[in-house]
């Protein structure tokens, strides 16, 4: 595949993010990491499962989160901190627990670890479109074998959020996790996309149908708002997978706000998509 870029010894390629972050941010991603049949499978298999969280901000405790959550299921796995900042690294220091948790200097080059899982959240909404391809290269080439990278975005406190895996082979599902009594409607989510799609949602997108159509389910599903937000968009998304949509995942997700497609099912369709192997979409340049 082409995008990759050869890194100096010790060389940071990114840009430093805004490092916002608040305790409990990610928890709804670490719910589903914890929680998906695939990434347990994958933690278990692997001798020395160490998960990178990358682009933690300017504190720590998203990762601590992490990490506890994970080794309640996975004693054995290691979690590594990555930041290009080093005074959030320095500051991150005294929540380290050797040798499960850790903090260090590094960028999408992942600080020249081969960890079978990545966490990146919130960390190329700064970039360009047509950059996020090069990004998502670059961590893939340097995960463990049959590694997967989990990148995402959410608001500032957790309700809205949204990631998609990806693989060695590319991208395969996009999940939407909300608290679905703090939205009219589920559209709104659209704000937190990843950067590979928040661009998208216009009509001749595959996205833009999407999210049309969970609009329509949820007004459709108005009669079950007298027995909760969640039991009208457990309906919602009852009727998604009626009209036709591939859900992936287990039903008993879809209480917990989420729901889960084939990234082929929302995958750009116009011009100058997120496309793996394009040498043109590698991210920024080394930093030191």
């Amino acid at each position: 595949m082409a995008g990759r870029q050869r890194l100096k010894p010790g060389a940071l390629l990114g840009a430093a993010t805004r490092g916002t972050t608040n305790p409990n941010r990610l928890r709804r991603v670490d719910r589903w990491l914890t929680g998906d049949p695939q990434i347990g499978a994958l933690l278990r298999r692997t001798d020395d499962p160490l998960v990178v969280d990358l682009g933690y901000g300017a504190s720590p405790v998203t990762t601590v989160e992490m990490a506890r959550r994970l080794r309640a299921g996975h004693p054995d796995i290691r979690v590594l901190g990555l930041e290009l900042d080093a005074e959030r690294v320095t500051a991150a220091q005294g929540a380290t627990e050797p040798p499960w948790l850790d903090f260090r200097r590094g960028g999408f080059e992942l600080a020249g670890t081969r960890p079978v899982l990545v966490r990146a959240f919130n960390v190329l909404r700064q970039y360009a479109e047509h950059e996020v391809a090069g990004a998502w290269q670059v961590m893939l080439d340097r995960l463990a074998p049959g590694g997967l990278l989990v990148e995402g975005t959410c608001d500032e406190i957790g309700r809205l959020c949204s990631w998609v895996t990806v693989a060695a082979d590319g991208p395969r599902t996009l999940t939407l996790s909300c608290r679905v009594s703090a939205f009219e409607r589920p559209s709104t989510v659209a704000q937190r996309l990843p950067k590979a799609l928040i661009h998208r949602n216009v009509p001749g997108e595959r996205i833009h149908h999407f999210l049309s159509t969970l609009d329509d389910c949820w007004a459709t599903a108005a009669s079950h708002q007298p027995f909760g937000a969640r039991a009208r968009w457990v309906a919602a998304v009852r009727m998604l997978a009626d009209r036709g949509w591939p859900l992936l995942g287990r039903r008993k997700r879809w209480r917990l706000g989420e729901v889960t497609v084939p990234w082929a099912s929302v995958a750009p369709a116009s011009s100058g998509h997120v496309h793996l192997g394009n040498p043109a979409a590698s991210p920024g340049g080394d930093l030191e």
